[in-house]
């Protein structure tokens, strides 16, 4: 009597006349998938990536053109087909180095972009809501600090092959800020925290940590699980409010009691803070003796600048290396990220350069959206979507500019900080999505898991600039 078995292995029923005859190598490759991540991430039995480092030479090119698992999605560029197709076998090594300098840029690219463009415009409408500094403290500016973090994550998350590698990034950016920065700035300056907050933000870190581990555990998470973790972040921002009231409140109680009786005190000096511009952070020998009035031309042509000569004498050689290794970047993102800074008394108005922005700014997002996707797009098949939004942006640039002046901002200028925000956040999003493409692609190359990769590489370059 012939024994007729089914075998279901990741949804695929196979049949057999024998237990195991048949049947056995697909059980080893299911197996193979599985230890690299999901069974789910390939695309089917045999198909993981990882597999091409096992063929011969000549038959990799075609096993990455052809493998769906080895498609990268939602970048400019396919690195694995530039490691297996376009170079050499010989000249791996090459590609290699080439790529980890390309990476080392994109973390460049993504601290840079957070740092003086991303930050800044979440500060300029914090202000603008006129929201209390420890309300923009664990909202916007937590938010502008964790940005590469955040969305590095949403990058991997968006493609369930990478999933593993956002949950070790996560993971091993926190394991390394509270472990290498905290003990590493011990070391070098020891510091007294204050003991309520430290103790609020350890509680509070260690119970959203303990439901990470416990859905890892169980292997799934539900909506209403996961709504729970904004929960628990609203919660941790009332609870910041509240005792940061309460100690203000007891703190003027206290003044108050111990100035009573001296009426040339006053109990509110230490809370206010005079607005200093940005011409006062080099002193008054920087300051001209004679106003002096740009043109339109000069304007642009500083404003597009990223180097400042007074800074540049008194730096050290390695910092002037790796500023000329900013500068075709910030030179791009000066072009395309319009910053508002409410503490210059122009509020950082530059005339030509920010209606430059208003062509700019809308051909990035339509650009990068996507890869370009929705930007090539052409609209009955004659009109491409980036030239009527670029056209609708110059027609938006000259209304600003014959409505403007060089010297005063106007009043809705701060609408250009939420178009900074938003632009500032295409490029970031952007960036991160190449940098976890190219640790796939590590991945494969070295036959390393995504959530290895998350823990180490991606968590130690977003989090390099909280070390700094």
């Amino acid at each position: 009597m012939t024994d007729i078995r089914e075998w279901t292995i990741n949804g695929v029923v196979l049949p057999s006349t024998k237990p195991l005859e048949g049947v056995w190598p697909q059980i080893v490759a299911f197996w193979g998938t599985w230890e690299h991540g999901n069974p789910s991430e390939g695309a089917g039995i045999l198909e993981d990536c990882r597999e091409v480092r096992h063929l011969n030479v000549s038959e990799r090119c075609v096993f990455v053109q052809s493998t769906p698992n080895c498609q990268q999605e939602g970048g400019f560029l396919q690195y694995l087909d530039g490691v297996f197709c376009t170079f050499a076998p010989s000249l791996l090594p090459l590609a290699i180095t080439l790529y980890a300098l390309w990476l080392l840029y994109l973390f460049i690219i993504l601290g840079l972009t957070a740092e003086k463009f991303f930050c800044p415009n979440l500060s300029a409408i914090s202000t603008s809501l006129k929201l209390a500094h420890n309300v923009a403290g664990v909202t916007f500016l937590a938010f502008g600090n964790g940005a590469p973090d955040v969305f590095s994550a949403m990058a991997a998350f968006s493609d369930p092959r990478t999933a593993g590698l956002a949950i070790g990034a996560l993971f091993g950016a926190g394991v390394f800020v509270t472990t290498v920065v905290a003990g590493g700035i011990c070391l070098v300056k020891p510091f007294t925290v204050p003991s309520r907050p430290f103790l609020r933000d350890v509680v509070f870190y260690m119970v959203a940590i303990f439901l990470t581990f416990y859905f890892l555990y169980i292997g799934r998470i539900r909506l209403g699980e996961a709504l729970g973790y904004l929960g628990i972040y609203v919660f941790y921002v009332f609870v910041v409010v509240i005792s940061t009231w309460i100690y203000r409140r007891r703190r003027n109680e206290s003044l108050a009691s111990s100035v009573r009786g001296e009426p040339g005190l006053s109990t509110e000096s230490d809370d206010v803070m005079p607005a200093m511009g940005h011409s006062a952070d080099y002193g008054e020998e920087y300051q001209p003796l004679i106003a002096y009035q740009e043109t339109t031309g000069q304007i642009l042509v500083h404003s597009l600048n990223p180097v400042d000569y007074r800074k540049w004498r008194r730096k050290s050689w390695y910092w002037k290396l790796l500023k000329v290794l900013k500068i075709p970047i910030e030179v791009v993102l000066l072009l395309t990220v319009p910053v508002v800074d409410p503490d210059r008394e122009d509020r950082n108005w530059k005339r030509p350069l920010n209606c430059l922005h208003l062509i700019s700014s809308p051909l990035v997002c339509i650009l990068t959206l996507k890869s370009g996707a929705y930007g090539l797009y052409r609209i009955q098949d004659l009109f491409p979507v980036w030239a009527v939004v670029a056209l609708i942006g110059v027609l938006l640039a000259l209304l600003v500019f014959l409505t403007t002046t060089n010297e005063a901002p106007p009043k809705y200028f701060c609408v250009f900080s939420f178009i900074g925000f938003v632009v500032s956040a295409m490029w970031i999003n952007a960036a991160a999505t190449e940098v976890v493409n190219l640790l796939r692609t590590f991945g494969v190359i070295f036959e390393l898991s995504n959530t290895v990769l998350g823990l180490t590489l991606l968590a130690w370059g977003n989090s390099i600039g909280a070390g700094v």
